[in-house]
């Protein structure tokens, strides 16, 4: 089922974009690059590590076959971004293209991000998905959504901080969206 989904008609700019490096809350230096298949094996070492209770709606999936498996198709069409402390893999970040909601000439695509559980409450979340949307927005995304578990309050409360409005809500989770000004 097709639906159309609203965005809010003033565009949010101005993010930052990668690479970038920032000290996170524990005083940790946290390097953020757009990354692609290269960095696939540090990134799926990272959700095979992801504590099964931080997972939502089915993601990032259990098991190192079912997670190279997602990865496979979120580097082959994404845009992704991920957190570095040191050589590790703390987050991760992608926006996936959704050609279901899209409008001609416009660009939808749909938000995921994940910190692992060692680096959270620190600041890294944030700075990732700032940097995921600045990325974006330097390579033409003009749309974005993503849905949320509605009494992850945290999650709630930095989407709508950073620019995003709630859109639809079901019964256990919210969409929302956010609309890019690309420049050029």
């Amino acid at each position: 089922m097709t639906r159309n989904r609203t965005y809010p008609e003033e565009p949010a700019s101005g993010f930052p974009t990668p690479p970038r490096t920032f000290a996170d809350r524990e005083d940790r230096e946290i390097r953020l690059e757009a990354v692609d298949e290269t960095a696939m094996d540090a990134v799926a070492e990272m959700y095979v590590a992801f504590d099964p209770a931080d997972r939502a709606q089915g993601i990032p999936p259990a098991g190192e076959e079912r997670v190279y498996d997602w990865l496979d198709a979120i580097f082959d069409d994404g845009i992704n971004v991920a957190a570095f402390h040191g050589d590790d893999v703390a987050g991760h970040a992608t926006l996936v293209p959704d050609e279901a909601h899209g409008e001609p000439g416009e660009h939808a695509f749909e938000l995921a991000i994940f910190v692992l559980q060692e680096y959270q409450r620190a600041g890294i979340g944030r700075e990732l998905l700032v940097t995921l949307l600045g990325h974006g927005e330097q390579v033409g995304v003009d749309r974005v959504w993503l849905t949320v578990e509605r009494w992850n309050t945290a999650a709630v409360s930095l989407y709508r901080d950073i620019g995003f409005e709630t859109c639809g809500s079901e019964s256990f989770e919210l969409e929302m969206s956010l609309r890019l000004s690309p420049e050029g």
